[in-house]
């Protein structure tokens, strides 16, 4: 390493992996923003049994999309993405048979 060099090789790639992670959030919400939010009504949510309200289920036991491993919206936030129902949002309250416990 040069004397010269104002920034270390260690302190360029923090801040590399800082700009990325950053770029992916920001991303990832502004997809969200953007996403429909799927009705009871669609097909693919039919399939799954998916309902806004996990407590109209009780084969929920209390569990919601929020809880669930595909869900991929921000914690604390009323809605989001899910693995299941591509490029359609979730309520976090909802539910369906696909519900998988996150790990």
């Amino acid at each position: 390493m040069d004397a010269q060099d104002p920034v270390s090789r260690r302190q360029l790639l923090q801040r590399i992996a800082l700009a990325a992670s950053i770029g992916t959030l920001t991303t990832a919400q502004l997809r969200a923003a953007e996403s429909p939010l799927i009705s009871e009504d669609d097909p693919e949510a039919k399939a799954v049994k998916y309902v806004e309200d996990a407590t109209r289920a009780k084969e929920a036991k209390k569990n919601t999309c929020a809880t669930c491993a595909s869900y991929t919206g921000l914690d604390g936030t009323a809605r989001g993405g899910c693995r299941i129902f591509k490029d359609k949002d979730v309520k976090a309250a909802g539910w369906c048979k696909s519900w998988t416990p996150q790990m």
